[in-house]
């Protein structure tokens, strides 16, 4: 707790998306910024954590202990100001669930692992090379394919204890979320040159749930016609149908939406007679919309799918490598090289507020630890806010749940990154965000999955995610026994095959294996980007909402530039940024600026794909 200088122009606490952003912006044009966390990493309820971290985590949420008692400062106030305790007003998450549904250490047999009788591992692929080798007998033949079954068998079942050893290797989201290729954010970090910062990956498909089977939804024109899951005349339908709501926002006078303003999306599209099929696409896939949406916030979200897809991939959406957590980091070390002061492990105890003056209470500083800290601007987490400054308490939540498998939902002849928007099973429930990725983004150990799912709270995450869980995962517990893709067996099996009855089983219908779910976390957390953060703070106070139910981080970044022009009407929000090799020191003979930042913005680096 070493003193630090006493005076700054903007005090952040909390290091969340939204708080991160703003100070980033602060610093840049010449602000004097100082930010703080009370946690011993950052990002706060936007954070990514390895799974040590992860456990650590959990257990600080589980046993938050009571506030601690602070020595008396009144000593630091002065006339006609007072404190004003800071701290979490509600629970930063809840309804903690977590589960195992692997042993703690796998049950061997004479020393390995035993692979299930009615299952083949998936060494059969190096068989056929080993028989047209010819220099095998018949008996070295089967040892040697009995040594591969017990390698794949091995490689294949996980324990507790296996898992635990691998913990650096996980990369675990709180808060997963992706970025459309032309959102607010790609944007941003092109313009202010803070994605040379962060790596990303292009989603490579997008899936949807529909006559109880996973499909890949047609992205581009060339998906369009190549797909066989819709029929020629409805293609034409799809074609139209997204030309219409792609050229409205071009034509002021365009008269498509006349009359629906006031309806949802869903019946605009049952007014275009749309197939069952086709309208599931558009409504639960493009438009990642329900049967509430409003139909021109339907068409909006149909617009940004549109104008992001071939900018980057064939989907419309960036994953940050390492995870969405990377993102609030990438903001905190622009702010750090252009001046601000970071600390972590430390907290704001109390707020210290001014009352009188033309404009009514104003925050003059903070109090930390024994140390009066001032400032001309007070930007909090309303995680870390005083009770009184958001009076309006949120009154919805999100439910979260995170899933280590052993394979992905969807298997295919290479590794994917997918979405998937999962539709309500009544009807009448909440859509929920599925996100999957896989070793190739470092969010996990090779031959592990991670899946995230997202959708609004009404009772409890389990309860909430129940139904896209059971559907997607195979939940119950697993002793250690590696389950081979039987879709990929029948693959194998030649015209001679016949089961038990005589029937060909190749013509059997055989639906792939479900991943099994080797561990799950539930929780819930509060939604409070609806909340009127401006309402019950002082005027020089500006509060930053959490986690938010948006695929993307649009409400983080919207949130950002509205704090700062209230701040700094008069500057440029995030300015470019030089690169190291741009920067001129100014020497004796020619003197110059110390950095240039007016470079092109074409030359700036984009997000990798």
């Amino acid at each position: 707790m070493d003193d630090l200088p006493s005076e700054y122009d903007v005090i952040v606490i909390g290091t969340g998306m939204t708080e991160s952003i703003v100070a980033a912006a602060a610093s840049r044009v010449g602000k004097r910024v100082l930010h703080l966390d009370c946690n011993e990493y950052y990002g706060g309820m936007w954070a990514a954590f390895n799974f040590d971290g992860l456990q650590k985590w959990l257990a600080e949420c589980q046993n938050k202990s009571s506030e601690l008692e602070h020595e008396s400062t009144d000593n630091l106030l002065k006339e006609g100001e007072s404190l004003v305790k800071a701290g979490s007003q509600f629970a930063t998450v809840f309804n903690i669930e977590e589960k195992w549904l692997i042993p703690e250490v796998l049950q061997e047999k004479d020393g390995e692992p035993q692979p299930s009788k009615d299952t083949q591992t998936e060494g059969n692929c190096d068989l056929a090379k080993e028989e047209h080798e010819g220099g095998l007998e018949k008996g070295e033949k089967e040892s040697s394919e009995s040594e591969k079954d017990k390698d794949s068998s091995q490689s294949k079942c996980w324990s507790q204890n296996k898992l635990k050893t691998l913990y650096r290797k996980f990369n675990l989201d709180l808060a997963p979320k992706l970025l459309y290729a032309r959102g607010s954010l790609v944007e941003l970090l092109i313009s202010s040159n803070i994605a040379r910062y962060a790596e990303f990956r292009s989603v490579s498909r997008v899936l949807t749930y529909i006559n109880d089977k996973l499909e890949t939804v047609p992205c581009s024109r060339a998906d369009v016609f190549s797909t066989k899951e819709i029929s020629v005349v409805e293609k034409r339908m799809l074609m139209q149908l997204l030309t219409l709501c792609h050229e409205y926002a071009k034509d002021p006078d365009n008269k498509e939406f006349q009359g629906f303003e006031n309806k949802t999306f869903v019946e605009y599209l049952d007014s275009k007679k749309l197939t069952t099929n086709l309208r599931h696409y558009v409504l639960y896939a493009i438009a990642m919309s329900t049967n509430s949406t409003p139909c021109m916030e339907g068409v909006e979200r149909t617009q940004r799918f549109l104008t992001s897809l071939g900018r980057y991939g064939n989907t419309p959406f960036l994953w940050p490598m390492y995870g969405s957590g990377e993102l609030p980091q990438c903001f905190c070390r622009l702010c750090a090289v252009f001046g601000g002061v970071y600390h972590l492990k430390r907290a704001a105890n109390s707020v210290i507020v001014a009352q009188g003056g033309e404009g009514g209470p104003h925050c003059a500083g903070i109090v930390s630890g024994s140390q009066r800290l001032t400032t001309q601007h007070l930007v909090i987490a309303v995680s870390d806010a005083p009770k009184s400054f958001l009076k309006s308490a949120p009154t919805g939540g999100l439910s979260r749940g995170i899933f280590i498998t052993d394979r992905s939902i969807l298997t295919g002849s290479k590794e994917s990154l997918t979405l998937l928007q999962f539709p309500p099973q009544d009807g009448n429930g909440e859509l929920v965000t599925v996100i999957e990725v896989g070793p190739s983004t470092n969010a996990c150990p090779s031959g592990l999955f991670v899946v995230h799912m997202t959708c609004r709270q009404v009772k409890s995450a389990r309860e909430d995610l129940a139904s896209a869980v059971s559907t997607l995962l195979h939940t119950e517990p697993c002793e250690g026994v590696y389950r081979s893709d039987t879709q990929s067996q029948a693959s194998q099996k030649n015209d001679e095959d016949k089961d038990v009855e005589g029937t060909d089983i190749s013509q059997a219908v055989i639906q792939p294996v479900k991943p099994q779910l080797l561990w799950s976390l539930y929780f819930n957390c509060p939604e409070t980007s609806s909340c009127d953060l401006s309402a019950d703070v002082p005027s020089n106070v500006h509060l930053c909402s959490g986690p938010d139910l948006d695929l993307d981080f649009e409400v983080a970044v919207k949130q950002a530039k509205d704090i700062f022009k209230k701040m700094y009407p008069d500057c440029e929000f995030l300015p470019r940024a030089p690169d190291p090799e741009e920067i001129v020191l100014d020497d004796d003979t020619e003197p110059g600026p110390a950095f240039i930042d007016n470079k092109a913005e074409s030359d700036t680096p984009a997000p990798a794909e």
